[in-house]
C-alpha cells in the first residue's frame, strides 16, 4: 500500500499536474492540502474516473483538505477536535479496510504561524497542542496510523538548505521544533527520516529568489507512523521532479510504502 501526501497549492489550478501524477505513482491513499476551494467546488470527477474515493474538507479561497483512496473511505472526520470556534479547514481522518484490519490516515494542514508576534503563532501552538491530544487518544487503537500532511515545521537544522535564514521563521522557531519533538515522542516515527538522514531532503522550495534553481530549500511536508505503521514501512521517497512542471506546486509529494495488503 502506497500512501502518499501533497500541498497542491489550488486544486483546480494544479489539476492536470494532480491527474499527471497520479497516473505516473499510483498511490493508494492520497492526503492533498491547500486545495484553497470549498467542499462542493472540489472537482471530484477526474479523481473518480482514477478510481479514487473523494472526501473533502474545504474552504472558501483558503486552506482545505482532502482525501483519495482505492478503497472505500470509513469514519471520516472534519477537523481537529479541541477548539468548537475554528472553522478554518485543516484536517480530515478517514478508515480504510485492508486484509489484517484497518489503516487510519489523518489529513493535516498544520497553520504556518507568521509572522509569530500575531495571533497567527498561538493558534499554531494551539492547533498542534489538539494535535497532540488527538494523537495519544488515536495511539491507544494500536492501529497503523499515519497522520500525512504539511505540519509546516522544519524539524532540525539538516531539513534547511539555510537553517540561519528560518532562524526567526514560525517554521523553525525552539518551541514549534519542541512541539514537534513531543508529538514525536508520542511514539510516531517521522518515515523519511527512518529511511534516510540524508541531507538536502527538502519538500518545499518557495517561488521567491530562485529558491528552486538554487536547491534552496526545506522539509515540511511529513507522513508520521504509528508503530503498527512503522513496523509495515518498507519505502519512502519525494517526487522532486514535479517542482521542475510548468506552473508547479511551492511543494512536492512525498509518500510511503507499507507492507500492508489491500
Amino acid at each position: 500500500m502506497r500512501i502518499a501526501t501533497w500541498n497542491v497549492n489550488s486544486i483546480r489550478q494544479r489539476l492536470d499536474h494532480a491527474v499527471a501524477w497520479l497516473n505516473e505513482a499510483r498511490p493508494d491513499v492520497v492526503c492533498l492540502q491547500e486545495i484553497k476551494c470549498q467542499t462542493d467546488a472540489f472537482p471530484r470527477e477526474p479523481f473518480e474516473q482514477l478510481g479514487y474515493n473523494v472526501s473533502v474538507h474545504g474552504q472558501k479561497t483558503f486552506n482545505g483538505v482532502a482525501l483519495l483512496s482505492k478503497l472505500p473511505l470509513e469514519d471520516v472526520t472534519h477537523g481537529l477536535a479541541g477548539d468548537d470556534g475554528d472553522e478554518q479547514a485543516r484536517f480530515i481522518e478517514a478508515v480504510v479496510s485492508v486484509k489484517s484490519g484497518v489503516v487510519r490516515v489523518a489529513c493535516i494542514y498544520l497553520p504556518n504561524g507568521n509572522p509569530p508576534d500575531t495571533e497567527k503563532y498561538p493558534y499554531k501552538l494551539g492547533f498542534m497542542d489538539r494535535l497532540h491530544a488527538f494523537t495519544a487518544d488515536r495511539l491507544k487503537l494500536e492501529e497503523p496510523l499515519i497522520l500525512a500532511g504539511d505540519f509546516n515545521v522544519i524539524p532540525a537544522a539538516i531539513d534547511a538548505a539555510d537553517p540561519a535564514a528560518w532562524a526567526g521563521d514560525a517554521l523553525f522557531l525552539p518551541r514549534t521544533r519542541k512541539s514537534f519533538r513531543t508529538l514525536l515522542n508520542l511514539g510516531l516515527t517521522d518515515a523519511i527520516r527512518a529511511s534516510t538522514d540524508a541531507a538536502r531532503t527538502f519538500t518545499f522550495w518557495d517561488y521567491q529568489a530562485g529558491a528552486w534553481q538554487r536547491d534552496n530549500g526545506i522539509r515540511i511536508d511529513h507522513l508520521l507512523l504509528s508503530p503498527q505503521a512503522a513496523d509495515r514501512l518498507i519505502a519512502t521517497g519525494i517526487d522532486k521532479h514535479v517542482r521542475a512542471w510548468e506552473k508547479p506546486s511551492d511543494h512536492v509529494p512525498v509518500w510511503a510504502d507499507f507492507a500492508i495488503a489491500a
